[in-house]
C-alpha cells in the first residue's frame, strides 16, 4: 500500500505540475492587460512550484484550486466580431441561400502588391448549386512536413471556383503563433473568396509556401452538401464568433467534422488529422483523391502549382490555368460567364456580369 501511495502521489504531482504550467501559460497569453501578462505568470508558478515543493500534499490541493480557478477565468472568455482587424480580415463571409440560387456575401478578393501591401473588394456572388460538379483540396507546407494548411475549393464549372479557408481572424498587428494557437488569442473565420486571392497570396507572394492542388473523388451530391455545411457553418460564426483553437478547433478538425457530418457518420480518429502535413497521405489510402492510377510521389509530383501560378499570376483563367494538364481535371476551357458579382466596400455598388472585370470608384 505504500507503493500504492507513493505512486499515486508521483502521478497526482506530475498532473498538477502540467496544469500549473498550463495555467501560467494561459495567464500569459490570455490576460486581458497586457503589462501584468508576464508578472501574472511568474506570481502564479512561484507560488504554485513553492507550495508544491514545502507542503506536498497540501501543495497538491493549493495546485488543482489554482488550476480550477484559471480555468474558470479562461472559459469565461468570449471572442468578438468587433476588434481593430487587419483589412484582410475586416469582414466575415456569410451567405443567403434561396433554393438552387446561392448569395455569398462579403467574398474576399484582394489584389497584393506584396504579402503585406493589398487591397480587398468584398463581394457579392451568385451562384447556382446546380452547376456545382465536384471539390478539390489545395494543401500548403511552408516549413515541417508535418504541418501543412488545406484549402478546399468548390468547381461550379462556368461559374468559375469557390475557395473557402479555415484560418485565424488577426487583428492589427498580430502574426500567428504556434503556441498561442493553443490558447484565446485568436477568433476562427472561414475565408470565402476568390482562387486568385487566397490561392496566389500563397503561390506568387509568400516565398515560403509550396502549394499543392489534388482533385478529390466527391461527387455532386457530396460535394453541395460540404458546400452547405460549410456555408451554414460561416453564418454561425458570422453571427456568433468562436476561439480557435490548434488543437480542436482549427483548418482540418472543421474539414473532419464537416465531411463526417454530411456522411452521417462518426469522426473517424487518426493522427494525421492533428500533424495534418501527412493528410494528402491519408486521402490517397482512404480512395478520396483521383489518383490516375498513379503512385502517391508521382501524384503529389504532378499536384504542385507554383511555378504555373506565378506565370498564370492575375489571369481571369487563373484557376483553369492551375488545373490544365494535371490529374482529375478535364482541362475545359470556361467560356467566360462567371458568376455575377455585387462589389462591396472601396467599389462602386454595381452587378458585374461576366468575367471582364469591375467597375473601380477612386479610392
Amino acid at each position: 500500500m505504500r507503493w500504492v501511495r507513493r505512486i499515486a502521489f508521483a502521478l497526482a504531482t506530475i498532473i498538477a505540475l502540467l496544469f500549473t504550467v498550463w495555467a501560467a501559460a494561459a495567464l500569459h497569453f490570455d490576460l486581458p492587460v497586457r503589462l501584468l501578462r508576464t508578472p501574472a505568470s511568474v506570481l502564479y508558478l512561484l507560488v504554485i512550484g513553492g507550495a508544491l515543493l514545502f507542503l506536498r500534499r497540501g501543495g497538491l490541493v493549493v495546485a488543482f484550486v489554482g488550476f480550477a480557478i484559471a480555468a474558470l477565468w479562461w472559459f469565461s472568455l468570449k471572442p468578438s466580431n468587433n476588434r481593430a482587424w487587419r483589412l484582410d480580415n475586416a469582414r466575415t463571409s456569410y451567405a443567403e441561400i434561396h433554393g438552387e440560387q446561392v448569395i455569398i456575401r462579403d467574398l474576399r478578393n484582394c489584389t497584393y502588391r506584396t504579402e503585406d501591401s493589398y487591397t480587398c473588394d468584398w463581394e457579392a456572388r451568385f451562384y447556382n448549386l446546380a452547376e456545382l460538379r465536384g471539390l478539390d483540396i489545395f494543401i500548403t507546407w511552408w516549413g515541417s512536413p508535418w504541418i501543412a494548411h488545406p484549402i478546399v475549393s468548390f468547381d461550379f464549372g462556368d461559374e468559375n471556383h469557390v475557395a473557402m479557408s479555415i484560418e485565424t481572424r488577426n487583428v492589427v498587428g498580430q502574426g500567428y503563433s504556434a503556441i498561442g494557437g493553443f490558447f484565446r488569442q485568436y477568433t476562427l473565420a472561414y475565408i470565402v473568396s476568390d482562387e486568385r486571392d487566397v490561392i496566389r497570396l500563397r503561390t506568387n507572394y509568400r516565398k515560403s509556401e509550396e502549394v499543392y492542388l489534388f482533385r478529390t473523388r466527391a461527387k455532386p451530391p457530396l460535394a453541395r452538401a460540404i458546400f452547405l455545411d460549410y456555408l451554414e457553418r460561416a453564418n454561425r460564426l458570422h453571427a456568433r464568433p468562436e476561439w480557435y483553437n490548434a488543437l480542436t478547433n482549427n483548418c482540418t478538425t472543421n474539414i473532419a467534422v464537416s465531411v463526417a457530418e454530411v456522411r452521417d457518420m462518426r469522426v473517424r480518429f487518426d493522427w494525421r488529422i492533428l500533424l495534418n502535413g501527412k493528410m494528402d497521405v491519408m486521402m490517397y489510402e482512404d480512395g478520396e483523391l483521383v489518383t490516375g492510377g498513379l503512385s502517391f510521389p508521382e501524384l503529389k509530383d504532378q499536384a504542385h502549382i507554383n511555378s504555373v501560378a506565378r506565370s498564370a499570376d492575375d489571369s481571369f483563367d487563373f484557376s483553369e490555368l492551375i488545373r490544365e494538364g494535371r490529374i482529375g481535371f478535364t482541362g475545359k476551357t470556361v467560356t467566360g460567364k462567371g458568376p455575377a458579382r455585387l462589389i462591396w466596400g472601396n467599389r462602386d455598388h454595381q452587378v458585374v456580369g461576366g468575367r471582364t472585370g469591375t467597375v473601380q470608384a477612386d479610392r
